[in-house]
């Protein structure tokens, strides 16, 4: 249990990681308590900010998020791989913002193979900010294909994530990324509004790509009207 709790929760305290533990006895019992217990984490064990700077636990989870993922883990060592996709797909179909971004948080800690990319693709078809940035977390950056990542990068541009929040953005930025980038700042420029200063990322990083196709200006620092 307590290797558990250190692997997805590192940051509670010790007073919410007894509340933790008996929640984890729980589920290590059976299982399918975990439908009941998920929703009651931040109620029961703790709630709030990793960091002062990530408020939403857009970078990073939150401390419930933790807990939750703790959970998760603990339920997956009782579980056959079928049982565990069922369960994960329940907790995020029926699930409030908060749980579904705690289970797209644990997805790279499940061995679940490419069983959450369903759950991935419906996040980032939604306009909020806290599921776009926790499907873009390590679990998208080793799962989605080419084609839907940089979609997804897109995306954050779009609704403002902040690329910090992109697992692996450096490593998985190419030309046509950049390329689309490039695009989506052109649009930006004709319809009067300044290009997010994030873009410049991967701008930045493929100059062969964009030249020609969009105008890089001296002050590449301005942000988003």
């Amino acid at each position: 249990m307590s290797a558990t709790i250190e692997q997805a929760a590192p940051h509670l305290d010790g007073a919410a990681r007894e509340r933790l533990g008996e929640l984890i006895a729980e589920v290590e019992a059976d299982p399918a308590r975990i439908s009941v217990l998920f929703p009651a984490v931040a109620r029961r064990v703790t709630r709030g900010p990793v960091s002062t700077g990530d408020p939403d636990g857009l970078r990073g989870p939150r401390l419930e998020d933790e807990a939750r993922m703790a959970l998760l883990v603990a339920a997956a060592a009782k579980m056959d791989a079928a049982a565990l996709a069922r369960e994960v797909a329940e907790l995020y179909r029926f699930g409030d913002a908060d749980e579904k971004r705690a289970v797209l948080r644990a997805l790279a800690l499940l061995d679940l193979g490419d069983a959450g990319l369903p759950l991935v693709a419906d996040a980032l078809r939604t306009n909020d900010v806290r599921l776009v940035a926790a499907a873009l977390g390590p679990y998208g950056a080793a799962h989605l294909d080419d084609s839907a990542w940089r979609q997804g990068v897109l995306k954050c541009l779009f609704v403002g994530v902040p690329l910090d929040a992109v697992a692996d953005l450096d490593a998985r930025t190419d030309a046509e990324l950049a390329r689309m980038v490039a695009d989506y700042g052109n649009e930006r420029v004709a319809a009067g509004r300044s290009v997010p200063s994030d873009a410049w990322r991967i701008l930045g990083r493929h100059p062969e790509a964009v030249a020609g196709r969009f105008p890089v200006p001296s002050d590449t620092s301005a942000g988003e009207a």
